[in-house]
């Protein structure tokens, strides 16, 4: 269990400098959403192999389709949340993103027949009594479109967690894989439709794609849903 908790706040470390590193990227956020997909499946299909793992998802059905929801949902919770960045800035918009994991626990009662202890209840408030406080003289600044897409991306977040935590069989790197895989198809096929799959990179954006989709995403997205 300590090493779990370890791993996801690892992953965490690295999903809250996603807003960072992609401030250094000059293209819009649509296309570093499906760079930073592309270049995550490419890590996690080498390591896959690497290190021998099988596919098992063809005997588990129920599980790719949980899998499947879950990865279209992170392509969205990804779409809105940079968008989010562009319009109301990095650290609000991530701020609000983070009452997704809050949205998961209230309704873990319902959806996963977890007890809602005394402790969880407290940290639930807390969590949410801090974002009003930290937050609460910005958002009303703030672009209302901005404010809707971290609220979104929030949503988004949760639906990708349940869904994922539905999927019983498929786990670990399989899990992983198959998860960044829907993600990427869904941001292909969003940003072919919304403008087509010509993307300019000048040479100073290399490195901060490169990190925040091999080191970010593939490497981050492993740690967060092997640990959960």
């Amino acid at each position: 269990m300590n090493g779990a908790y370890l791993t996801y706040f690892l992953a965490l470390l690295l999903f809250g400098s996603n807003g960072v590193v992609s401030s250094y990227i000059s293209l819009n956020s649509y296309e570093i959403v499906f760079l930073r997909s592309l270049f995550g499946n490419f890590l996690l299909i080498i390591i896959f192999f690497l290190t021998k793992h099988r596919i098992t998802a063809f005997k588990h059905k129920k599980d790719v389709l949980f899998i499947a929801l879950s990865g279209v949902s992170m392509a969205a919770d990804w779409l809105f949340l940079f968008e989010a960045y562009t319009q109301i800035g990095v650290s609000l918009g991530m701020l609000i993103n983070y009452c997704g994991p809050a949205i998961v626990v209230a309704l873990s009662p319902l959806l996963f027949k977890e007890r809602l202890t005394r402790k969880k209840q407290l940290a639930l408030i807390v969590a949410l009594v801090g974002v009003f406080l930290i937050s609460g003289q910005t958002i009303g600044n703030s672009s209302t479109w901005g404010l809707i897409c971290a609220i979104l991306s929030a949503g988004s977040y949760a639906s990708m967690v349940i869904c994922n935590k539905m999927a019983k069989q498929v786990q670990g790197m399989e899990n992983s894989l198959l998860q960044l895989l829907f993600t990427f198809i869904t941001v292909a096929i969003f940003i072919w439709i919304k403008q087509g799959f010509r993307i300019e990179i000048v040479a100073g954006d290399w490195l901060p794609i490169l990190w925040l989709g091999l080191v970010n995403t593939g490497a981050g997205c492993y740690f967060y849903f092997s640990s959960i």
